[in-house]
């Protein structure tokens, strides 16, 4: 039934709210049970290899499932979409801690349940982030986004160490049980707040002539030519495809840069990674109360500058001033919130809402894959060149990107320029992203 939305008159905080701390609950429980996971196969088989095929079980789901979950999210109930997700994560934790429980666990049990746990994430994530800009105000998405990345941060600091508190003080299937029941706190509130739903755009003659929905197969296809005839969306999602490659092999090098180059231990490494995650804290706390400026890729964009300079600062810092390094973490981890929360604030705002699951799907699905690629690239590369010159590199490599940015009509005009298509996805006079989020004034299926 369409019906105007309460939140369009203000009355969205408290639905949002009570959805994003049930949220907040079940991702310091995935946390927690993420970092003993980890560390059990780490005590118990001591190989990197089994650690590298965990961490490809844990990113390989999310690439494979994405374009597939998009399209579903944007075809179905994405508040259902949410419960059946979280819900199967939780049942096959509940299985492991019954495994557990009966002393039978093998090592593909633990395999399995990272494989399942992100091909729920590959349907959660994009579900929640489409309806996040059918729910928010569209004045308030960048404060929300910097809420997520406080949360990020804030999780970064906190779930190590408690995490090995309990650990040391529970059985496995005691921490598994945490993360059971936190994933309950997120799917109550679900049951009861019935989310938003996008109204689906015709966009095909055969759809129009119908009045039936296209195949999946085409949903996912309409998803890449949506990205793909938006120059502008387009070249965002290439340039966080070209950071993940780099930063993310990079970041895997602290540890060694820690050892080799300042010659100091887990201590050391302790203040470096503290000082990125209190980094986050704090931008993140910025960004959620500031809002950034009027144009939200100018946000981003300056911000990836100031980024590109911390990681410089760590690569070009002394042996003998570790502080220096830690003052660059602290900048690189300061600035990712304000990178990364405008620019999901834009495609929040600005990609139609029956579009939206596709395109986070497709952003998360490149930028995971993207990640593996570059450590095989970086760990080669950084035996060759020495430990402290990959970080030089991705400083300038985000530098330039960011002063390219500023000369792009189609990035910097991203907010403005809104994407064409017609009922084939060619361009025409109507702007499919007029398809304006119920924040702004439309109305919506409430689901």
């Amino acid at each position: 039934m369409e019906q105007t939305i309460a939140w369009r008159n203000g009355h969205w905080k408290v639905p949002f709210f009570t959805i994003w701390i049930g949220q907040a609950f079940s991702l310091l429980g995935s946390s927690l049970v993420g970092f003993a996971l980890v560390w059990w196969l780490t005590a118990e088989t001591g190989s990197a290899t089994i650690l590298a095929l965990g961490t490809l079980f844990q990113m390989l789901p999310q690439v494979v499932l994405g374009p597939l979950a998009g399209a579903l999210v944007d075809r179905s109930n994405r508040r259902w979409i949410m419960i059946a997700a979280d819900s199967a994560i939780a049942l096959t934790t509940l299985g492991l801690v019954l495994v557990f429980a009966s002393g039978a666990v093998q090592i593909w049990h633990v395999m399995l349940l990272m494989a399942i746990r992100s091909a729920g994430s590959a349907f959660h994530w994009p579900a929640m982030q489409a309806s996040t800009s059918l729910m928010v105000p569209e004045k308030h998405l960048a404060r929300v986004a910097g809420l997520n990345q406080t949360l990020q941060g804030a999780m970064s600091i906190i779930s190590p160490p408690l995490g090995a508190l309990l650990v040391m003080a529970l059985p496995m299937q005691g921490v598994l049980a945490i993360d059971v029941a936190t994933a309950l706190l997120a799917v109550l509130p679900l049951l009861f707040i019935a989310l938003p739903q996008p109204e689906r755009q015709v966009r095909s003659a055969a759809e129009a002539a119908t009045g039936e929905k296209p195949s999946m197969w085409r949903d996912m296809l309409e998803g890449f030519r949506y990205v793909r005839a938006w120059p502008g969306l387009l070249a965002v999602i290439l340039m966080a495809v070209v950071l993940n490659l780099i930063f993310t092999p990079v970041s895997s090098l602290t540890p060694l840069l820690v050892t080799e180059h300042f010659g100091g231990g887990a201590a050391e490494l302790g203040w470096i990674e503290s000082a990125f995650g209190l980094g986050m804290l704090g931008g993140g706390l910025l960004l959620s109360v500031w809002g950034g400026f009027k144009r939200k890729i100018v946000t981003s964009l300056v911000a990836l500058l100031l980024l590109g300079v911390g990681v410089m600062l760590v690569g070009f810092a002394p042996a003998h001033l570790l502080w220096v390094a830690i003052a660059g973490m602290f900048i690189n981890g300061f600035t990712n919130p304000i990178v990364n929360g405008p620019l999901m604030a834009i495609v929040q705002a600005h990609v139609a809402p029956d579009m939206q699951g596709r395109v986070f799907s497709l952003l998360g699905s490149a930028c995971i894959a993207a990640a593996p690629i570059g450590l095989l690239v970086i760990g080669p590369l950084a035996d060759a060149i020495g430990v402290r010159i990959p970080f030089v590199i991705a400083g300038i490599v985000a530098i330039l990107m960011g002063l390219s940015a500023f000369l792009m009509p189609a990035i910097l005009n991203i907010e403005t320029n809104r994407q064409r298509l017609t009922l084939e996805t060619k361009v025409v006079d109507a702007p499919v992203a007029e398809a304006t989020p119920p924040a702004a004034g439309a109305k919506s299926t409430i689901g």
